[in-house]
């Protein structure tokens, strides 16, 4: 009796040091702990460097109307090097901002390698409207995740809400062929959660709770 004493001592002696004082103790903290040790790595494994290429703040809706009328005014001052964000509102000055209609889909993502190469000028956000232009990351495949960004000032959450799909204007402002080429590469439309800056150069991106979870 006394040896098996002894032997419960000891496994819960090396266990405890490990465990937080508000876990569970004994194996099923263990466990639990490394349960979630577990699923942090995976999380931490999740986040990648990518670069913030350019950011669009738009106070009106520049395509509108038939494409056929010609591509309108694009002001180049309309690319900027920071952005302010606001959970559940969106990008400050944007015209998706506050917007009832677009509460679920204030701030637009797309990544430049899904930008067709159809001729001059060179693709951007000036021609695609999008708000957020980023290299390293296949954002299309993200719909349904909740991912952040972080250019060092800390997290901006999203909730990626849907495609992003392209439109008509495409095929006049970056050229023939580009809306087709877009199709399921137009970029994410995404609901922020958290406040905070996004910059153009390098962040970290990663996936906060994958889609279906």
């Amino acid at each position: 009796m006394r040896e098996t004493l002894s032997a419960a001592h000891a496994f819960r002696s090396a266990i405890t040091p490990a465990l937080n004082p508000i876990e569970p103790a004994g194996a099923l903290g263990l466990l639990v702990l490394l349960d979630r040790r577990e699923r942090d790595g995976e999380q931490a494994r999740s986040v990648a460097r990518v670069e913030i290429l350019q950011l669009l703040v738009s106070p009106v809706h520049r395509l509108a109307g038939r494409p056929g009328d010609g591509v309108p005014e694009l002001p180049a001052g309309e690319l900027v090097e920071s952005v302010r964000v606001r959970a559940g509102l969106g990008i400050v000055g944007d015209r998706y901002f506050n917007h009832p209609a677009h509460r679920n889909a204030s701030l637009t993502l797309m990544a430049v390698e899904r930008l067709p190469h159809l001729g001059p000028p060179e693709p951007g956000l000036l021609l695609t409207r999008r708000n957020v232009l980023l290299r390293g990351v296949d954002i299309d495949g993200h719909i349904g995740a909740t991912v952040f960004l972080d250019r060092g000032t800390g997290r901006v959450e999203l909730e990626v809400r849907g495609a992003a799909r392209p439109c008509a204007w495409m095929d006049v402002t970056l050229g023939p062929g580009a809306q087709r080429a877009l199709r399921g590469g137009g970029g994410v439309r995404c609901r922020p959660v958290s406040d905070g800056v996004l910059a153009v150069g390098t962040a970290e991106f990663g996936v906060l709770r994958a889609a279906g979870v």
